[in-house]
């Protein structure tokens, strides 16, 4: 089954931590519909998380009443497809040179997001937004299905 049909689907939540459980939920029954294993679907969804979090955290320094686009689309190739999810949000700028995981070997809550999104995900790509913000690609390789 093919949800996106060739269109995307385009979700705009405010930076309200409460907010990011309804993306969990689209995102986690969409990569269901798109033949994800339970592996997969827990690493896109914790990946999406991650950087919504960090969003909210970093770009918007905790505040509520900021938007952040979340564009859900399938892609082509790889062979079977991808689920190219973009996060765009207009805060303050993140220069891509500087975004980097903590030494694991530092025992200490946080500070894991970019680790997670890396290993969890097949792509993870930062941008300037032209208008400000920032964007970020998280790309992950779909199963090779026949009806997908």
């Amino acid at each position: 089954m093919n949800l996106l049909k060739g269109k995307p689907i385009c979700l705009r939540i405010y930076s309200i931590p409460s907010h990011l459980t309804v993306v969990r939920g689209a995102l986690e029954k969409l990569c269901d519909e798109m033949g994800m294993d339970t592996a997969s679907i827990g690493n896109v969804v914790l990946s999406v998380d991650e950087a919504l979090t960090n969003v909210i955290r970093h770009a918007y320094h905790g505040r509520h009443d900021r938007p952040i686009e979340v564009i859900l689309s399938r892609v082509e190739p790889p062979a079977g497809g991808a689920l190219q999810i973009v996060l765009r949000d207009w805060g303050d700028p993140v220069d891509p040179g500087r975004i980097k995981s903590r030494d694991l070997a530092e025992v200490r809550p946080g500070g894991l997001g970019v680790h997670i999104m890396t290993n969890c995900m097949d792509s993870v790509e930062y941008a300037h937004a032209a208008d400000g913000g920032t964007r970020l690609t998280l790309t992950k390789t779909l199963p090779a299905r026949s009806d997908a």
